[in-house]
């Protein structure tokens, strides 16, 4: 059945995207979309920061310049498919085979032309088996037109508005005490520890999802590939 649903919303026509502003305005918390929040950090970015966009993450890691990474091709797969950081987030996730899941639902909640913007964004991306853990019939609901707000919030509550690298977001958890909290593009909090060497996210009622590979670099900020579907309160 989920299979049926994704090839449907693969081939069909795209929704319009609508602005990640309009996206953010439209959920009910009243938290600011525009920032990563840490108790205490403050907005501004360091000159060498691992982070662009509007945040207050920072590191001194330094990323290979695209053109280098291109002419090498040495690009990051996903899903068997290569990750071009030339190209933005959708149209590399579409490529993934491990992401068809993810791919539908940005498709049904129209959100494919907003996420190929110019962001930055950093996108924590679940995998078709993420999906398939969630209690049966989750999906097939979501998908369905009627419950597009719902499926919107849940997708953007997995992307932060700003570049973050896992670089960057190390170094914050680090300088917060071991954990760092972010607001996400649908008003809605997220955090993030270590455990061991996993950088881990954990969503408002303390459900954890490892992020399995990171710094997949995008032309309009970065995917990280996480295990569990997130979810907002």
């Amino acid at each position: 059945m989920i299979k049926s649903l994704i090839r449907a919303a693969a081939i069909g026509t795209l929704m319009a995207g609508t602005s990640l502003a309009t996206v953010a305005v439209a959920q009910e918390s009243g938290s600011s979309t525009g920032a990563m929040d840490a108790p205490g950090a403050s907005n501004t970015m360091e000159p060498d920061s691992g982070m662009t966009g509007d945040s207050d993450m920072s590191s001194d890691a330094e990323m290979p310049a695209e053109g280098d990474m291109a002419a090498s091709g040495d690009m990051p797969m996903v899903g068997g498919a290569p990750m071009d950081p030339a190209k933005p987030i959708p149209e590399n996730a579409s490529a993934a085979s491990n992401l068809t899941t993810l791919v539908a639902a940005v498709q049904a909640a129209g959100l494919v032309e907003t996420l190929g913007g110019e962001g930055p964004f950093t996108v924590f991306a679940p995998t078709n088996e993420a999906f398939e853990a969630l209690p049966e019939g989750t999906v097939e609901t979501l998908l369905e037109p009627e419950n597009k707000d719902q499926l919107t919030k849940i997708l953007t509550y997995h992307v932060v508005p700003a570049e973050a690298t896992s670089a960057a977001a190390m170094q914050m958890i680090e300088d917060d005490g071991g954990k760092h909290n972010v607001t996400t593009v649908s008003g809605d909090t997220l955090t993030l520890q270590m455990d061991g060497d996993n950088l881990v996210v954990f969503d408002e009622s303390g459900n954890a999802a490892t992020v399995t590979q990171a710094d997949v670099m995008q032309s309009n900020g970065v995917v990280h590939i996480i295990d569990t579907v997130l979810m907002p309160q």
